[in-house]
């Protein structure tokens, strides 16, 4: 840094001219009044300092300054800016004069800027730094003349969610010496950090212009795209698993293609979907794994006519196959036939384990003679816990039947441990003795005390489905949803429904009776809720064997082993000896907020009261993130935190418990696209914007030539000058005031005072 220094004033010809005829007037005064004194020696030393102050006086009228410049000895710089975000592999960049179906990538189209030699022409002149942003792969800069921007494992798990425009253009500014100029080349996408006009309102101000090089087709070109496909964390080997997906189409017309699946260990489904043009279109597999194992699922997209690019038509995800043992309790009063063929086919079930407890009163003991009977109700909440689902029969609080205790803790295991729990009324009305303890809060229907034994009728009653049962995994016995409505519609009646009035709030209706009505509409009979962390099913009649009529176990198995399953589902996404971990929403999207709960038992079995939980979550990207619990009911043994998933993909989890030493690993997968990704439209706007705010230009990527020309043309940065003006400066001030002050005094020393 070299440095000048100067005195200067700031005259005009009134003050220079009125400064040198007040030194006139005060050298023609001082004179006569010397000579007066008879020529003493120390009328003249006074009157030489009379002139010395006139003189200073007029000096500062002129209001002298002290100036010095500093120079760098450096040369300037300029920041090349590239972004090398996903967005910008979208192949959308057509040349004049060629068909849409030669069009390069966004980042083919700047691939020359990357290059040093594009910049030769300014290195006599300019450092220049090429600084890639925006990509992980990509963030470890390139440079010219040894100026390096390094990068950090947060900004790369930043760049991981999304492109922060706003950060790379602030580094520049704060971090590259003597800047000149930058160049930002980008789609405009931006979706993290501030607004980059903020920054530009910062370069505008240090005269630093942005050269805006906007690439990419404002429109989108004709493209599907896979956005989301939604496996669930586990699957059961042998059983069917649903395999939503959702595409997206800027085609400008219909068309029909066949989606294809492929697992790693080799099973391939495929099918025909119709893609709506210029929308969005959902649909979904059915796929029935062989073996467990944790594997990945791969959908594809084919090549549809007109289709530019096909990077974007596939998406993996990954699913752990099991061979589940649910445990299962079933209460019942009389052996209704009802209980018997639930009973026959969930002891038939491999993947259920089923425990049956038939009171049937005016018998000496409960139970019965085989081997999944047992005597009593679990002893405890040690015992109950171990329960996914619990089925409620025609059973109340009575002497020889369930207590008030016993219904406590149900609840309890439904709210608290995300058990199922299924009411089954029946003709003895005993369950209205239930809705006065604290079971009564799960059960989401309200039933007419006034008719406890419900309705009979000697022709055969039916179900009707709603448009939520049309939808739902508990009502699906067929392939397709007509066929399911056909089958719905086949089934063998019902002689006999409880008393329901209406369902309560918060609930889901599936299925209606098909006839009858009252004041609140069409009778619900299968109705759904969730409460706390589990799920609660209410069956408003005791004919669903009759649907074995003519199929045998074909709809009636099928049906009660999606409904305990269901019900499992999140108690056993992730379970150890003495830990389990499920989540809500179980298919988590990006950006959404995950409601985690875990339960944890002490060495003896108990559930753990109080503690100190945590779980390690490590995303994608590599960034971990230590998530506490706390505990939300301490008889329970549950405790519940948050989760903000930042990144899609496999998110791997360890739960860690310090007074019992135990861990859990798992991992949960989520959904949905990066903020980031190929295949949508660009955004020149916002570099527009950047450089009408900094006084900079709007360049082509084609015309290299141009901004290496408005590069060159760039003026050298005005030095830094600091001024301090004398005629102001404090001390300058007290030095007039000491002469006068020596002035007067030497003025009563001589005797003229």
């Amino acid at each position: 840094m070299s440095v000048t220094r100067s005195l200067t004033f700031l005259w005009t010809p009134w003050t220079l001219g009125f400064s040198v005829a007040a030194l006139a007037v005060a050298a023609v005064y001082s004179f006569i009044a010397w000579r007066r004194s008879g020529n003493r020696p120390s009328m003249a030393m006074l009157e030489t300092l009379r002139l010395a102050i006139v003189a200073l006086a007029g000096v500062l009228l002129n209001q002298p300054e002290w100036v010095e410049e500093y120079r760098p000895e450096e040369k300037p710089s300029i920041a090349v800016l590239l972004d090398t975000s996903p967005s910008m592999e979208t192949r959308d960049v057509v040349a004049s004069g060629q068909p849409a179906s030669n069009a390069s990538t966004r980042s083919e189209a700047i691939a020359a800027m990357r290059d040093p030699a594009t910049w030769n022409e300014l290195q006599r002149r300019m450092n220049v730094v090429i600084q890639p942003f925006a990509a992980p792969a990509a963030l470890k800069s390139e440079s010219l003349g040894n100026k390096d921007l390094k990068s950090d494992p947060a900004r790369e798990a930043r760049a991981a969610r999304g492109t922060d425009l706003s950060e790379p253009l602030a580094r520049a500014a704060d971090r590259i010496p003597n800047l000149r100029g930058v160049v930002v080349a980008s789609d405009g996408d931006w979706n993290e950090g501030s607004p980059p006009v903020q920054v530009a309102a910062r370069l505008r101000i240090k005269g630093v212009p942005v050269l805006a090089v906007p690439v990419g087709s404002r429109s989108r070109l004709p493209d599907v795209e896979l956005l989301s496909l939604d496996l669930p964390t586990f699957g059961i080997a042998g059983k069917a698993v649903r395999v939503p997906f959702t595409l997206e189409s800027s085609l400008p017309r219909d068309h029909v293609a066949t989606v294809t699946m492929k697992t790693s260990d080799g099973d391939l489904v495929s099918k025909e979907v119709r893609i709506a043009a210029m929308g969005r279109t959902t649909d979904w597999l059915l796929w029935k794994p062989k073996a467990i194992g944790d594997l990945t699922v791969s959908l594809t997209v084919p090549r549809l006519p007109d289709e530019i690019s096909t990077e974007n038509n596939a998406m993996t995800a990954p699913i752990a196959i099991r061979e589940e043992r649910l445990r299962v309790l079933l209460v019942e009063s009389y052996p209704r036939w009802e209980y018997r063929y639930l009973r026959n086919a969930l002891s038939r079930d491999p993947g259920v384990e089923l425990s049956c407890l038939l009171f049937h009163p005016g018998l000496s003991k409960p139970g019965g003679g085989n081997k999944d009977y047992i005597k009593q109700f679990p002893a405890g909440l040690d015992e109950l816990s171990k329960f996914d689902v619990v089925f409620l029969g025609d059973v109340g609080v009575e002497d020889g039947q369930l207590t008030s205790e016993q219904c406590r803790l149900v609840k309890g295991i439904v709210e608290h441990q995300a058990s199922g729990l299924v009411f089954m009324p029946g003709i003895q009305g005993r369950e209205f003795s239930l809705m006065e303890t604290e079971l009564g809060e799960l059960c989401p229907v309200q039933m007419d005390p006034a008719q406890p034994g419900g309705w009979g009728s000697r022709t055969p009653n039916h179900f009707e489905l709603t448009e939520a049962g049309r939808r739902s995994l508990l009502t699906k016995l067929a392939d397709t949803e007509d066929e399911n409505g056909e089958v719905w519609e086949g089934l063998p009646g019902f002689q006999w429904y409880s008393p329901v009035i209406r369902a309560k709030a918060g609930s889901e209706i599936l299925a209606v009776h098909k006839d009858q009505a009252n004041d609140y509409g069409r009778i619900p009979l299968l109705v759904t809720r969730t409460f706390g962390a589990g799920k609660v099913l209410f069956m408003g009649t005791d004919g669903a064997w009759r649907w074995r009529k003519g199929v045998e176990d074909k709809y009636h198995y099928r049906f009660w082993g999606q409904v305990v399953r269901w019900m499992a589902y999140q108690r056993n996404m992730a379970k150890g000896e003495t830990m389990r971990l499920y989540y809500v929403p179980d298919q988590p999207r990006i950006n959404q907020t995950l409601a985690l709960h875990a339960n944890v038992m002490d060495r003896s079995g108990e559930p753990l009261h109080g503690g100190e939980v945590t779980a390690r979550i490590t995303a994608p990207s590599g960034t971990s993130e230590l998530v506490r619990f706390t505990t939300s009911g301490d008889e329970w043994g549950e405790f519940t935190s948050r989760y903000n998933a930042k990144e899609p993909g496999s998110h791997k989890a360890v739960l860690f418990c310090k007074q019992t030493g135990a861990t859990l690993e798992t991992s949960f997968f989520v959904q949905g696209a990066a903020a980031e990704r190929p295949g949508k439209p660009a955004r020149p706007e916002v570099l527009e914007e950047l450089a009408r705010v900094t006084d900079g230009k709007v360049i082509a990527p084609d015309r290299l030539d141009d901004i290496v020309r408005s590069l060159a043309a760039l003026p050298d940065p005005a030095p830094s000058v600091r001024r301090i003006p004398l005629w102001a400066h404090p001390v300058v001030g007290a030095a007039i005031i000491g002469l006068l002050g020596v002035f007067w005094v030497g003025r009563k020393v001589i005797g003229l005072v």
